[in-house]
């Protein structure tokens, strides 16, 4: 019953991350590519059991998985179509930047919910102390290597990070538990 969508944009994130961190890209980047290659692995095994669902919704995210894959092919044979390594260097980097930047402001909705409702329920613990300390991670990690397309999207996501923590230990008290809707319903 859970959504395969942050699971499918998680791949495009790995994906373009991992192609940014290459030789090709950014030379002495081996640990963006490695960690965005056990990133994008683990996001497919996600996506796999995603063919436990029912027949629409596994249909639905095999076509947004493949619209993944062809938009990473494009910008992966696009990029190589670029001559000039800098310039090919500087459209990844941005859109690496980019992705990531989006990929930490998408909670920016959850919290929106979670202050209207005053309550956690939907705005996970553990997604939300993970996030922030993989960001603060690689922040510190693209400070001290100097590389602002690493440093900058991580430091959002640090503060945006940040905030969904101090909103859940706010509002975690609010939330009652018999208020609380399953996140996986039985239909037994």
């Amino acid at each position: 019953m859970f959504s395969g969508l942050p699971y499918i944009y998680s791949l495009l994130n790995c994906l373009i991350c991992l192609w940014y961190g290459t030789p090709l890209i950014s030379p002495d980047n081996l640990l963006v590519t490695t960690v965005n290659s056990i990133g994008a692995a683990f996001q497919l095994v996600y996506i796999l059991f995603l063919m436990y669902a029912e027949k629409a919704r596994k249909v639905r995210m095999v076509g947004l998985l493949l619209t993944v894959l062809g938009i990473f092919v494009i910008i992966l044979v696009g990029s190589l179509q670029v001559d000039d390594s800098t310039m090919r260097g500087m459209f990844v980097r941005f859109l690496s930047c980019a992705s990531l930047i989006s990929t930490f402001a998408s909670p920016l909705f959850i919290i929106k919910l979670v202050i209207q409702t005053k309550s956690v329920e939907f705005m996970p613990f553990y997604l939300s102390i993970s996030t922030f300390l993989m960001s603060i991670s690689f922040f510190l990690y693209g400070f001290l290597s100097d590389d602002a397309f690493i440093y900058v999207p991580n430091g959002i996501g640090t503060v945006l990070g940040m905030i969904q923590l101090v909103l859940y230990f706010y509002y975690k008290g609010s939330t009652s538990e018999e208020c609380r809707e399953p996140l996986i319903v039985s239909y037994e």
